[in-house]
């Protein structure tokens, strides 16, 4: 039986017996499409999620969360992944036989010069900077609800020798539309960024995306691009959702704005409609 295809037990159009179902490489974002703005992940969609992994569907978490965000939520979604793509493509992890994950891909820059940038341009804003271990230094606090509250805060010169997988900004003072003028008038170079619902930045290195990072796991597990599936709703979504479209399904939910929505080829139910649900549910079974 080829790498690329599973037997699994299901209704058929004969006697009842197995069908061939062709495997799918299912990479979800977490917030907004997977999770609530409120930190809920339905029961609905719980289960849309596990039917997909039943069907011997390769469901994965393709997130910008850092590890210490991401790991911790399997349980609570009842799936068992080979791969999770954290920090926006920087980090894959992997499983291990014993179920817990390791590092099998980090992505690393120098962040200096792009911190000394921002600082320039944002000087009362927040810089968080996860390293390659995932521990995160801070250098002012974030919001209660932000992926990097668990770190140490130090001075913003500390910041500038530590080799980051990512750069997290976040500017409370600005609207997003001035944020969003203030980034591009910046000129960033040499690295990846994008900016998210609120005046929030985030920086990785040059040419790392979510996509980049799911490409890798595709060759890994051999499945071909007409079979891969990604689901998001956020700027940083934007480079995975048109990875999957060229030859596969790029979901996009139904509150996302704009750009993101042109990024993909398929629109769902927004997050607080379990349109995660329903895109799964389309999947061969």
């Amino acid at each position: 039986m080829s790498t690329k295809e599973r037997f699994v037990d299901g209704p058929t159009g004969g006697a009842g017996g197995p069908v061939r179902t062709k495997r799918w490489l299912v990479a979800l974002d977490i917030d907004g499409t997977t999770m609530r703005e409120d930190g809920v992940v339905t029961e609905t969609v719980i289960a849309a999620l596990r039917d997909a992994e039943a069907a011997g569907h390769e469901v994965m978490l393709s997130t910008g969360r850092s590890e210490g965000m991401t790991v911790p939520l399997l349980a609570r979604l009842g799936i068992r992944p080979k791969y999770l793509v954290c920090a926006n493509g920087a980090l894959t992890l992997a499983r291990r036989g014993d179920g817990s994950y390791e590092r099998v891909h980090v992505e690393t820059f120098n962040p200096s010069e792009v911190l000394q940038t921002v600082h320039g341009a944002l000087a009362q804003a927040a810089f968080g900077v996860e390293d390659e271990t995932g521990h995160f230094l801070l250098s002012a606090n974030f919001p209660d609800d932000a992926m990097t509250t668990a770190g140490e805060h130090v001075a913003f010169d500390r910041l500038l020798d530590v080799e980051a997988t990512r750069v997290v900004v976040i500017s409370p003072e600005h609207g997003l539309e001035e944020f969003l003028q203030i980034v591009e008038d910046m000129g960033l170079h040499k690295v990846s960024y994008t900016v998210g619902w609120t005046a929030w930045l985030d920086i990785a290195p040059e040419g790392v995306t979510k996509a980049t990072a799911m490409e890798r796991v595709r060759e890994w597990l051999d499945i071909p691009r007409s079979r891969v599936f990604a689901a998001g709703d956020g700027r940083n979504d934007i480079d995975m959702l048109r990875w999957a479209s060229t030859s596969g399904r790029g979901i996009v939910m139904g509150q996302a704005p704009e750009d993101v929505i042109d990024a993909g080829n398929e629109l769902t139910g927004g997050v607080d409609d379990d349109g995660l649900a329903a895109a799964l549910d389309s999947l061969p079974r």
